[in-house]
């Protein structure tokens, strides 16, 4: 595809705000419809924050919402702190009271299901798109096709999961669950592993590094849809530019305009909307990683460990660990403590999956969740569009979110 021609001097295009990995799609979703796309961050390069090291786990099937009934049985732990792997920190902020109320509305069977189905239904999407992304450009990314299996180590836990496979099923979700037998099978890594009860298997999830996604997206936008990037740029403003645009001012005094904007900032959305009166029920739910060589019994197919809220995801020779989620905590930093409680976690989960002793790389991101588990994908004002609220699944639910607003801009 050739790039735009010259804009003229009225036309500014679009402005997206932020290249994660839910910029960086949205704003292939925008130039592949022929619009001029501008995308911007505050960071150094594409997918340098919480997309940078995440579960990297394409998760089509597994789209189950946060809050349902068994919120309520975990609450006390998860106040309490006595669980290593989830942990609330109250504090008296207003904001914070008002979106956990609006949480612990969402903790109802109805409401979970209704929240499930949403963000499947925007999952599928995802998937497909990716999928024509990949038709038509070759991107290296350790992208595989390589199944996953949820772990589970309470029989008491199987009939809420098989209900969730049922759940799915009409959509074309293969799922089934499987026993402890039928999971050696699958994953021989976990022949070894004592006490599974049973497992659900996702033969069709996906896996790849959301960082090199990023970072090869973005060559392809400059250099096939002619895509302006723009990186340390910190924005801290924006404003009605007349009645045709907007302004967007930065820290160093730097001023862009465009005739449209999207926020895809993630948990940063609101400073930037607040202003204008624009608010999104954001709560931020840090979460680490650790990437390490595989070890002596890798597993290749993804395994999520559900009694310890663990994710492990092979990329190439590598093992992605993921996993603790810190509610209402704003710096992503990682904590030396935390990390050594998910290190250990995963020791215990899968001795031998990893080498454990020479742990790479280590991360800390904040996750930007709503209430109800699904992204606010909606025109907020006259050519202001946001794309925020993606929680633990913005590498999962990127690309179909990217499709999905960039036809409201095409609407509008």
């Amino acid at each position: 595809m050739s790039s735009p021609p010259p804009a003229s001097p009225a036309d500014h295009g679009v402005v997206v705000i932020g290249a994660g990995v839910v910029g960086v799609a949205t704003a292939y979703a925008l130039a592949r419809r022929g619009k001029r796309v501008h995308l911007v961050d505050r960071a150094a390069g594409p997918a340098l924050g919480t997309s940078f090291a995440n579960g990297a786990q394409l998760s089509y099937a597994y789209t189950d919402a946060m809050a349902g009934p068994a919120l309520w049985k975990q609450l006390p732990g998860v106040l309490g702190g006595g669980d290593p792997s989830y942990r609330a920190h109250t504090t008296a902020d207003p904001d914070y009271w008002r979106w956990s109320l609006a949480f612990l509305r969402n903790a109802t069977a109805g409401r979970l299901r209704r929240n499930t189905l949403a963000t499947l239904e925007l999952a599928l999407e995802s998937r497909a798109a990716m999928a024509a992304l990949l038709q038509r450009h070759a991107l290296e990314f350790d992208h595989q096709v390589a199944g996953k299996l949820h772990l589970y180590y309470k029989a008491a836990s199987l009939p809420a999961a098989e209900a969730m496979i049922a759940l799915k099923r009409p959509y074309g979700v293969e799922q089934r669950l499987v026993d402890a037998a039928e999971v050696a099978r699958i994953e021989p890594a976990l022949a070894d592993i004592p006490g599974i009860a049973g497992a659900v298997h996702s033969p069709e999830e996906e896996v790849g590094d959301p960082w090199r996604f990023s970072n090869g997206l973005l060559e392809v936008l400059r250099e096939r849809y002619g895509v302006q990037a723009s990186f340390g740029l910190d924005l801290r403003r924006l404003a009605r530019d007349g009645t045709s645009g907007w302004r967007l001012e930065a820290a160093d005094g730097q001023v862009l305009q465009a005739r449209q904007v999207v926020v895809c900032t993630g948990i940063d959305g609101n400073a930037l909307l607040r202003p204008l009166g624009v608010r999104v029920p954001l709560m931020a739910i840090k979460g680490y990683s650790f990437t390490a060589p595989c070890g002596p019994a890798a597993p290749r197919t993804s395994i999520t460990d559900t009694s310890r809220k663990l994710v492990f995801c092979r990329l190439g020779e590598r093992m992605r660990v993921a996993g603790v989620a810190e509610v209402n905590v704003w710096d992503p930093q990682p904590s030396p403590q935390r990390m050594a409680d998910l290190v250990a976690l995963a020791r215990a989960s899968l001795p031998r999956a990893a080498d454990y002793d020479r742990v790479e790389s280590q991360w800390g991101g904040l996750r930007p969740v709503t209430p109800f588990s699904s992204p606010v994908i909606r025109q907020a004002r006259d050519g202001l569009f946001v794309n925020l609220g993606h929680g633990m699944l913005g590498w999962t639910l990127a690309m179909g979110s990217g499709e999905r607003v960039a036809a409201l801009l095409e609407a509008a």
